[in-house]
């Protein structure tokens, strides 16, 4: 593996610990992939680093528990400002 990869995987995953981010978040920040995120999570450090893998994969499991809540808090959000527009 490339060394600039092993330290992109080693970032993503101080990233996530440290702000609790989604894959989503991550992506967004290092301007990857989400598909690049949870590969280099979920694979990459785990050969390089598999205590940290474990901590990363913990907020990332976490984060897919709890997106059902937040999908439906952004639509009660998304539908409460369509109705105060109205008034």
């Amino acid at each position: 593996m490339r060394d600039y990869i092993e330290e992109r995987a080693v970032e993503i995953a101080d990233y996530i610990i440290e702000n609790s981010a989604t894959v989503r978040q991550t992506a967004k920040q290092f301007r990857i992939s989400k598909s690049t995120v949870h590969k280099d999570v979920t694979e990459r450090l785990l050969q390089i680093n598999p205590s940290l893998a474990q901590e990363a994969r913990k907020v990332l499991d976490m984060n897919k528990s709890e997106r059902h809540i937040r999908g439906g808090m952004a639509t009660r959000e998304k539908y409460l400002h369509q109705h105060l527009r109205h008034m």
